[in-house]
């Protein structure tokens, strides 16, 4: 019947379809395009790290404070986390579509910052990071060696060293990752025997370490007040590294 009524009014319905047609060249230039359109939740990840934790030993005292700030952040729609046996925790939160995702950051942080106190000395130290973070990889890059020149410690320490923050700074990057054997690094074994013998904690070995490895600002040679006409000043480091 709706078809009968347009077949015996044709000026009507060609001016029906002219003025379709006029909106939508008008909303042509206001349309939002994008590459990736916003089809998805905005999830905002946070990160911790306990070094020599387990995971129970995670869910205990970094978890729990963080998840009881968190949840509940204004537009969140929920939260999933994982902890690690290797001292890792992250943190996902989703947010309801359309939400900002640089206002749903300073919301997270803001719980965040509000259970640092509650939080293990180390945790603190290590720092706990807040950001934005995409569902889905964008792109996985593979870096290889003709004839196997280099190895994959080499080219692991290539990518973090030239090209990982050249990455993150391109448009529409959030975050980089490299995947491989890791940043190098230094690691101690310690002997239970020889420690309960000189009555010693793996926290007293870390601060040994620590101080061992400590470089201290001794202030500058030349720097005022001196006398007139010092052509240089010069800063001085003092630096202590185990033998």
């Amino acid at each position: 019947m709706l078809a009968q009524f347009f077949i015996e009014r044709p000026v009507l319905a060609n001016v029906i379809a002219f003025v379709m047609m006029l909106l939508g060249a008008v909303a042509l230039g206001f349309l939002p395009v994008a590459q990736y359109p916003p089809i998805t939740p905005p999830t905002i990840q946070v990160t911790a790290n306990y070094p020599g934790a387990n995971s129970r030993t995670l869910v205990d005292t970094v978890a729990l404070p963080i998840e009881q700030q968190v949840n509940g952040v204004e537009g969140m729609l929920y939260m999933q986390s994982t902890c690690t046996s290797d001292g890792r925790y992250t943190l996902i939160v989703t947010f309801q579509v359309g939400t900002d995702l640089d206002l749903a950051q300073v919301l997270v942080q803001n719980r965040v910052s509000a259970a640092l106190a509650q939080l293990p000395q180390p945790v603190q130290q290590q720092g706990v990071v807040t950001k934005k973070k995409s569902t889905a990889i964008l792109q996985i890059v593979t870096l290889t060696a003709p004839g196997g020149q280099y190895d994959a410690l080499f080219l692991s320490n290539f990518a973090t060293l030239q090209l990982h923050d050249r990455l993150a700074r391109l448009p529409g990057v959030g975050d980089v990752t490299v995947f491989g054997i890791g940043q190098y690094s230094m690691r101690i074994w310690l002997d239970p025997q020889q420690m309960l013998q000189r009555s010693l904690m793996p926290s007293d070995v870390i601060a040994a370490v620590r101080a061992q490895n400590a470089y201290v600002a001794a202030g500058q040679i030349g720097m005022p007040p001196t006398r007139a006409g010092e052509p240089f000043q010069l800063t001085v480091d003092v630096g202590r590294s185990p033998a």
